[in-house]
């Protein structure tokens, strides 16, 4: 052995290696994590399922979450003329923010153009970013029947739907987006 070190004992590292562990048993007991703190100090106040539901507005890409409502094209495009165009151009080609019209077939390209046409795979996914996030000044502001109709006239522009088209909970999940087949499914448990 060098410099007068020893290698200790299989039985000292044995009991060295039980008493950090019950060190630590000792102290994940008696930290306030392991016990309901908020209920001991009597702070905070418990969630209702109401009070969960004005948050829980996700939308699934099969539609699970999809809320009651209908909005059409000729609705939408009035729509996005007033909240959305100052940003996104007269037709979501573009402006301040993101175009949102055009690009099919250019994912492959040097410059590719991702817009709700050409990348995003499930039209539920434009309902729950534009209910969620648009227009930027005023997040969560727009009803249902406007976003439904909204996500119809952006559709429209991109040559996915019709003109005359009306999306509801039950129509917009069946809408295919030309890059559906474009992502790879998640493989874990529980995932969509």
């Amino acid at each position: 052995m060098r410099d007068g070190h020893r290698k200790p004992a299989p039985a000292r590292m044995a009991l060295a290696v039980l008493l950090s562990l019950a060190a630590l048993a000792s102290c994940a007991s008696t930290t306030p994590i392991a016990r309901n703190a908020g209920a001991a100090h009597d702070i905070g106040t418990p969630l209702t399922d109401q009070d969960l539901a004005a948050w829980n507005i996700d939308v699934a890409p099969d539609g699970r979450g999809l809320p009651a409502g209908s909005g059409d094209v000729a609705t939408g495009a009035h729509l996005f003329a007033a909240k959305c165009a100052a940003c996104h151009g007269a037709q979501g080609q573009g402006g301040l923010g993101d175009p949102l019209v055009g690009g099919q077939g250019s994912l492959a390209s040097a410059k590719p153009k991702r817009t709700v046409g050409s990348y995003w795979p499930y039209a539920t996914t434009l309902f729950d970013y534009i209910r969620r996030a648009m227009p930027y000044n005023a997040p969560e502001s727009l009803s249902a029947d406007e976003v439904y109709a909204v996500s119809a006239f952006l559709l429209n522009q991109n040559g996915i739907v019709p003109a005359n088209t009306r999306l509801d909970a039950a129509s917009l999940p069946r809408v295919i987006m030309p890059n559906r087949g474009g992502f790879v499914a998640d493989p874990r448990p529980g995932q969509l």
